[in-house]
C-alpha cells in the first residue's frame, strides 16, 4: 500500500510563504504534483513534475509557487511564496503509478 505524508502547511500573512513537502512510501513515480480544495469549491490542480522533471503549473500561481522533486527521497516539494488569501485552501499531494495515490491534505491559511 502506496502512502503519502504531507507536511509543512500553516497560517501565514498575505505575502509571505509557505514550503510543503510530501513523503512517499514507494518510488518510481511517473508523476507527482500537488492539489488543494478550498471550502465549497472543486479540488483543483496546483503543480505537477513528471519523472523527467517537465512541471506545470495553474495559472493562479505561476511566479509564485515552485515545485520540485527529489526521487532519491521519493519527496515531492511545493514553494509557495507570495501567498494570497485565495491560496487558503487543503493542499493534497498525489502521486501516479498505474493509478493515482492521495495524501491526507495539509491545511494552508493565508490571512489578510
Amino acid at each position: 500500500q502506496v502512502q503519502l505524508v504531507e507536511s509543512g502547511g500553516g497560517l501565514v500573512q498575505a505575502g509571505g510563504s509557505l514550503s510543503l513537502s510530501c513523503v512517499a512510501s514507494s518510488s518510481s513515480f511517473t508523476v507527482m504534483g500537488w492539489y488543494r480544495q478550498a471550502p465549497g469549491k472543486q479540488r483543483e490542480l496546483v503543480a505537477t513534475c513528471t519523472n523527467s522533471d517537465d512541471t506545470a503549473y495553474a495559472d493562479s500561481v505561476k511566479g509564485r509557487f515552485t515545485i520540485s522533486r527529489d526521487n532519491a527521497k521519493n519527496t515531492v516539494y511545493l514553494q509557495m511564496n507570495s501567498l494570497k488569501p485565495e491560496d487558503t485552501a487543503v493542499y493534497y499531494c498525489y502521486a501516479v503509478k498505474w493509478r493515482a495515490y492521495w495524501g491526507q491534505g495539509t491545511q494552508v491559511t493565508v490571512s489578510s
